[in-house]
């Protein structure tokens, strides 16, 4: 029969750092703020039409801010955990 090989002590990583966490959150935050600014709006009554729909929050900022956590979200996915930054050399 063969030799029995040693089975090897994995060490197991996590693929992002604390950091990218933080900015996953943040991102999620952002999104999520997003869509309920985009919420609400409607009218109660079929027949008459409201226009708040068309502000500034619902039109601008809402999807602005929705791609921004989206810019956020990459971002922390892009980040580098294991990048020594000038302050811990």
């Amino acid at each position: 029969m063969g030799e029995q090989k040693p089975k090897e002590q994995t060490e197991s990583t996590f693929i992002f750092g604390k950091k990218n966490y933080k900015f996953m959150l943040i991102g999620l935050a952002c999104i999520a703020i997003g869509f309920i600014l985009m919420s609400g709006g409607g009218s109660d009554d079929p027949n008459v039409f409201s226009p708040d729909i068309f502000n500034f929050r619902r039109i601008r900022l809402a999807p602005t801010l929705v791609l921004i956590g989206f810019g956020i979200q990459v971002y922390a996915i892009l980040l580098n955990p294991n990048k020594k930054s000038k302050s811990d050399e």
